[in-house]
């Protein structure tokens, strides 16, 4: 799939790696786990920045993994994946499955759902899925998977926005001002 713009429709600019991180990373996103097996049965992890809900009917979601992940092509094999939202408070979980190390999900608790796929204890949530679609774009594969279970896990979800972990922290907004009552119109008697 090409989506670069062409001259006639859009002139672009050069954006550098770094002024396209730059510009990006003031949105923050949720930090996800995607974990699965291999076809020896040993768990596997990867992080991921770009998870999202996709379609309501059918249930859908998507995720996007560079192209250069040792790790994404070993649990595409099998088809199944779970989707572990992570907590604000497992930034060392997210550390260690950033790692470019065998085993990541060695010192990891987890545990395996109906799926076959690891759980990682304490997640904010829990979505198992079976592949149903990879598209090739840029230097990402874009992978779409089809929600078999899902289960809200416990806390609140891990952010991350230009180079740094975060949480969501909600606005109090003011009430609204009520509305002046309606006068009646006072007829001339």
């Amino acid at each position: 799939m090409d989506i670069t713009p062409t001259a006639e429709k859009v002139p672009a600019m050069e954006i550098t790696p770094a002024y396209y991180r730059q510009i990006l990373g003031l949105l923050p996103t949720g930090v996800t786990a995607i974990t699965g097996v291999n076809d020896d049965g040993e768990k596997l992890g990867l992080v991921v920045g770009t998870f999202q809900s996709l379609s309501i009917d059918p249930p859908l979601v998507m995720f996007c993994v560079d192209k250069s992940s040792s790790t994404w092509p070993k649990v595409r094999k099998l088809q199944n994946f779970t989707a572990n939202i992570l907590a604000d408070d497992q930034v060392p979980v997210c550390r260690k499955l950033s790692s470019k190390g065998p085993r990541k999900l060695e010192d990891v608790p987890n545990s395996t759902c109906a799926l076959g796929t690891p759980h990682i204890e304490g997640a904010t949530a829990y979505i198992d899925c079976v592949v149903t679609a990879e598209v090739a774009v840029g230097d990402h594969y874009m992978v779409v998977g089809s929600i078999v279970s899902m289960e809200q896990g416990s806390g609140d979800a891990l952010l991350f926005r230009g180079g740094k972990f975060g949480q969501y922290l909600p606005i109090e907004m003011p009430a609204p001002a009520a509305a002046p009552a309606p006068v009646e119109a006072k007829s001339a008697s």
